[in-house]
């Protein structure tokens, strides 16, 4: 039987068996590449063996700094994919415009693939990785390791549990008061290597947050809205201590709104920033029939919560309010269950952790707000059949 993520305790770790060793690549190796190796090195059963990026040298003096000798360095995934026939599994961490294609050579090639988020970067993309993962038959995954942090689990619960009543508005969101992302150069900004900003950094997985624990509904409308004041301000980067060139080559949001109407009459309000002069954009409300939940939003948006849960609800006519402690969070042992999950999936035969038919919805959304946002206008949510 499939683990279900929920399965997992977050706290210690599984009894793992080495009784075979799975053969893992990893295609890009940038900065998130540098927490897939950390945890690939805790795994008894794991073997990196090849490696992959466009930069000359990179990879090597990666896997040199992280203590491998030995590991088959390639220049594109192509390469690598083509000479190393006897892979199990990939991990592609390369820049958002190149996720679609490595993602799909992978699969056509018959290796399992966790893929980093976001997803990748319009709709059809999504569509075109679903189609290959379903010909391929190879489990695909998508980085979303909030998911498994224990208060986003109790939130999921705590849906379930019937205590909401029927969900009818959802608010969330969040954000950073100055937090673009450029610690190592620009192609987390760059409209050609990045596509997508604020959005495809952290606004994937708070909207996650919430669809998850509602089930993903299909996105039915969405009116959208970006802005791009601070990144293309070169007096932001001044503060920073940045090279102030930076404002010349941001091409992406640093800012995005979007007012989405879901299945199941359900209205999503959505904000997200890199940069803004602002604490916060809100705390995350889900309201419901019978209670509504209050989820305390957190300085940098970071996948769990700023505060306890609380539930507005009535009992015997009186009106409380019930506190949900705040649990552990999982912290670096998110990321490890986000790839351990993926690879006993891979070696049981299981289902993906984090399966792409319900990121579908989450890319389509972000998609949907772009597009909007150029529009100037409400649009429909068009999905493909797949």
């Amino acid at each position: 039987m499939a683990k279900d993520y929920l399965d997992y305790n977050i706290t210690q770790e599984k009894e793992i068996d080495t009784s075979r060793k799975l053969k893992v690549g990893i295609i890009g190796t940038g900065w998130i590449a540098g927490d897939h190796i950390r945890q690939y090195l805790k795994m008894p059963d794991v073997e990196v063996v090849a490696g992959a990026d466009l930069i000359p040298g990179k990879a090597q003096a990666f896997f040199e700094e992280n203590g491998l000798d030995g590991v088959r360095c390639y220049p594109d995934h192509k390469s690598m994919l083509d000479a190393e026939t006897e892979l199990d599994a990939v991990s592609v961490c390369t820049y958002n415009a190149t996720h679609a294609e490595c993602a799909i050579y992978a699969l056509e090639k018959g290796v399992h693939v966790l893929l980093e988020k976001p997803m990748c970067v319009t709709t059809q993309e999504a569509v075109e990785i679903i189609r290959a993962e379903r010909k391929s038959g190879k489990i695909l995954s998508i980085g979303f390791q909030p998911r498994f942090d224990p208060n986003m689990i109790k939130l999921k619960e705590v849906v379930a549990s019937g205590v909401l009543g029927q969900i009818h508005y959802i608010q969330t969101g969040g954000g950073r008061r100055r937090g673009i992302p450029t610690p190592f150069g620009t192609s987390f900004i760059q409209a050609d290597t990045g596509v997508i900003g604020a959005m495809g950094d952290i606004g994937c997985y708070s909207l996650d947050m919430v669809l998850h624990a509602i089930g993903y509904p299909r996105p039915l409308t969405v009116s959208g809205y970006t802005s791009d004041f601070f990144g293309k301000n070169p007096a932001y980067y001044e503060v920073e201590g940045k090279p102030a060139e930076y404002a010349n080559v941001f091409g992406v949001e640093d800012f995005a709104a979007g007012f989405i109407r879901l299945e199941g009459g359900i209205i999503l309000d959505f904000r997200i920033a890199w940069a803004m002069n602002l604490d916060t954009p809100g705390d995350t409300i889900l309201m419901g029939t019978k209670g509504s939940l209050r989820i305390p939003s957190t300085n940098c948006w970071n996948g769990s919560v700023g505060g306890p849960m609380k539930i507005y609800h009535e009992v015997a006519g009186s009106e409380v309010e019930t506190e949900i402690p705040i649990l552990p969070e999982g912290g670096d042992m998110n990321f490890y269950t986000k790839l351990r999950s993926f690879l006993d999936a891979v070696k049981e035969g299981g289902a993906s952790p984090v399966p792409s038919s319900q990121i579908l919805y989450n890319q389509a959304i972000i998609d949907g707000i772009i597009r909007s946002a150029r529009l100037g206008r409400e649009i429909e949510i068009e999905i493909p059949e797949i």
